[in-house]
């Protein structure tokens, strides 16, 4: 779910050349290896001080600065980073991280050569494959195979003309037992947005089964669960697909658009399709991306989306922080928490149980331009805890994922980050 290409371009592209597989050794050396460490010198206090909201607790730290640190799939005890545009070194680099401790440990990585950008990571549901996105030029999907997790095995490269202006994000899901890609294509010198569905029920051998025009000037990510396809279009809104599950025949390879919302602020960056405790499915959070600047600001809000009726999804609150503005989600739906990554301001932890969109006029906001009068999360004392803000240490958190009862960050700055839960 990565986004910074946006805001900031990189002039100029890599020629296209091979792929190669960094095993950190003398055999295949990576001109950044040496800024991969492990918890060292961050000054980690496993207890920090009592607050409302609550720190979240720190427990360790993989450092990479030799590269920006982009998307996080975590899965078991490894995870999976990888790295965006130019710091030090292009970000080409896919890095594998032993999490079963406190301190992330890198025991291998990868190299995709010819790419500036290695930025969405994804994992089967199956735990078989391996599937990273690659910008700018000559965009791609890459596939390997996990049968040794630890050391992924390339299966192909998938290149076509409707990917080659940068695959912006890929995110994998299965639709009636198949599994699918589905590719937020740049614009750029071969035409505008688009979006590009996958068929990967062989990871070795990619179909592209659909490509439709979408977005203004973007098309972001996607999220897709129970044969719906929620699409990011950034200032034309966020979209509902049917791909099978909404009743009106759509497939994976002929979608039926259902509904669409164009929330305030437009910028629609990532979507989460919450399905409760309970098994209610009411609310779709949707994170709006404003512009910023790399470790020091950034700018946009969470907004939640009544979803109870597929065709009419309407904005009925939203979550607003100061400074600082929203990227990538991950719920604990057992526990009804949201962890968002909120990039200068650190991970912050949400309540989202229960109704959202009923709070009393002390607690709302309206919208004079669109007349939209929405609660508002923080006034209702939605959020839970804060963290990363609490180091002395410049942070600029992508991405977050809830796993098992730890949460793990992607920082550009810093690495990879290991919490504690809010609750």
């Amino acid at each position: 779910m990565q986004s910074l290409t946006r805001t900031l371009a990189f002039a100029g592209a890599l020629a296209l050349t091979t792929l190669a597989g960094c095993r950190n050794d003398a055999s295949s050396p990576d001109p950044g290896s040496s800024g991969v460490t492990s918890c060292s010198g961050i000054g980690i206090d496993p207890q920090p001080p009592k607050t409302s909201p609550v720190t979240l607790p720190v427990l360790g730290v993989g450092l990479d600065t030799v590269r920006y640190t982009a998307e996080i799939a975590v899965r078991g005890n490894l995870a999976y980073t990888t790295t965006w545009n130019v710091r030090r070194v292009q970000g080409n680099k896919v890095n594998i991280w032993d999490v079963s401790g406190g301190c992330p440990v890198v025991v291998d990585s990868l190299i995709v050569n010819g790419v500036i950008t290695t930025g969405d990571i994804a994992i089967s549901d199956d735990g078989k494959t391996l599937v990273v996105a690659t910008e700018t030029s000559n965009g791609s999907i890459v596939t390997y195979d996990l049968t040794d997790p630890r050391h992924p095995q390339l299966l192909t490269r998938f290149i076509t003309p409707e990917t080659s202006n940068g695959v912006h994000t890929a995110e994998i899901g299965r639709v009636n037992g198949k599994l699918y890609g589905f590719l937020s294509i740049d614009p750029g010198g071969t035409g505008p947005a688009h979006l590009v569905i996958v068929d990967l029920s062989q990871p070795a051998a990619p179909k592209q089964v659909f490509v439709k025009q979408v977005g203004s000037p973007y098309v972001h990510d996607t999220y897709q669960r129970d044969g719906l396809l929620f699409v990011a279009l950034w200032n034309d809104g966020m979209d509902i697909w049917d791909i099978g599950g909404g009743g009106k025949g759509g497939t994976p390879e002929s979608p039926v658009v259902l509904g669409n919302v164009k929330t305030l602020g437009g910028e629609v960056h990532n979507v989460w399709w919450y399905h409760d405790a309970s098994g209610a499915k009411k609310y779709a959070f949707v994170g709006e991306e404003g512009p910023g600047s790399i470790g020091s600001t950034s700018r946009g809000d969470i907004h939640v989306v009544d979803v109870s009726d597929l065709t009419k999804p309407r904005e009925v609150a939203f979550f607003h922080t100061d400074g600082a503005g929203t990227h990538n989600f991950s719920v604990d739906e057992a526990k009804g928490v949201l962890y968002a990554a909120y990039y200068n301001g650190g991970v912050r932890a949400i309540d989202v149980r229960g109704d959202l969109g009923t709070c009393p006029p002390s607690q709302q906001f309206f919208d004079g331009p669109s007349g939209l009068t929405r609660c508002d999360l923080r006034a209702m004392g939605r959020e839970l805890g804060v963290g990363l803000k609490e180091l002395n240490r410049t942070v600029y958190v992508w991405g977050v994922q809830y796993l098992n009862g730890s949460l793990y960050a992607s920082d550009m700055m810093n690495g990879i980050w290991k919490l504690g839960p809010a609750k």
